[in-house]
């Protein structure tokens, strides 16, 4: 999984978040299932994000990834992306 993130707007504009998905993360089903998953952890924690444009891009293997371990990582690239001066 890969995370990157464009300069910081406004502190009052919420974050944006953009998915990049490739045919070889696997099939549509799957890839949508992926999208809503950390779609729905990123609503979760909106409040903690910077304000932002963010691009989340799910490599191929993704698809068999339990939603834990991707939860994990989408929590992990936003402490990296934190800790970046």
């Amino acid at each position: 999984m890969t995370f990157a993130a464009a300069p910081p707007g406004s502190p009052a504009e919420p974050p944006r978040v953009a998915f990049a998905l490739s045919r070889k993360v696997g099939s549509s089903v799957e890839r949508n299932r992926l999208r809503r998953q950390i779609q729905a952890h990123l609503r979760e924690i909106a409040g903690t994000m910077p304000s932002g444009a963010y691009l989340v891009a799910l490599r191929p293997g993704s698809a068999g990834t339990d939603r834990q371990t991707l939860l994990g990582d989408v929590d992990a690239c936003l402490s990296r992306l934190a800790a970046r001066p």
